[in-house]
């Protein structure tokens, strides 16, 4: 039994972007079937600790989709920490979009991160229109593909993808090799003895706290977990940079998470 993703709805809602992010939102959106459905037993060849995230985060008959609009709200650190609400666009490993609202007081202050076809862009500004930070070209493409590496966990059917390379370290800890746009990132990933995802950390591009710019360790922390289409994800984190102990810049609960086509807005 299979089943495929169908066409978008004409008149989908979409978040606030530029005309060139926002035709790489309705790209990556786009349709990602025919797949087939969970049978637990593909699992068994996984290492131990990926066998029982995979087995604990997809529930035996969903069909392993890959794509997911993600909703979410939280806090990120903006020189000051800021309340923001947002959504995503996820598709690895062709790339991501992320689109926030955050709010200075009364002030909104808009922005996206994106990553699609090995090129990254942020894009940070107040009342949508005064220009506070904004970034492109290697450095910020290496960044955020990283952060599309680490992510790959909340599309858990990515697990059985040739691009996904598994090496166990032990009970509870094992390393996902994952390629995105060439480049190979080592994912460690921590699970529980019930299947649940911990912790993850991946080198990513960056200069925390002042570092000169290069590698840095980056961790995600899982507190809580939820379940949309079948899949169990992490629901709420906080992550940031290990530089001289965690560093905290972002933490967030996912509401809504969508994998069935189409992918429903959210509000």
């Amino acid at each position: 039994m299979r089943e495929t993703q169908m066409d978008a709805q004409v008149g989908e809602r979409m978040p606030p972007l530029t005309d060139e992010v926002g035709r790489d939102w309705r790209r990556l959106a786009g349709p990602t079937g025919p797949v087939g459905l969970f049978d637990p037993a593909a699992a068994e060849t996984l290492p131990e600790p990926a066998r029982r995230w995979v087995v604990h985060a997809i529930e035996p008959g969903t069909p392993l989709l890959t794509t997911a609009r993600l909703s979410m709200r939280g806090e990120i650190r903006l020189g000051r920490w800021l309340p923001f609400e947002a959504e995503q666009v996820l598709r690895p490993p062709c790339g991501f979009v992320w689109a926030a609202t955050a709010h200075l007081g009364t002030l909104p202050v808009t922005g996206f991160d994106s990553f699609v076809d090995g090129s990254g862009r942020t894009r940070w500004r107040l009342l949508d229109l005064l220009p506070l930070s904004s970034g492109a070209g290697p450095r910020t493409s290496r960044g955020a593909a990283g952060r599309l590496a680490a992510e790959f966990v909340l599309s858990p059917a990515c697990a059985f993808a040739s691009w996904v390379r598994w090496i166990p370290v032990n009970e509870r800890r094992v390393i996902a090799f994952v390629t995105v746009h060439g480049i190979r990132h080592r994912v460690s990933l921590t699970v529980g003895h019930d299947g649940a995802l911990s912790k993850l950390t991946v080198m990513r591009w960056g200069a925390p706290g002042g570092r000169r710019r290069g590698r840095q360790l980056f961790y995600v922390n899982v507190t809580e977990e939820a379940t949309f289409d079948g899949f169990t994800i992490p629901s709420a984190v906080e992550a940031g940079w290990l530089a001289g102990g965690e560093r905290p810049f972002i933490r967030y609960t996912i509401d809504q998470a969508s994998y069935r086509w189409p992918l429903r807005p959210h509000r």
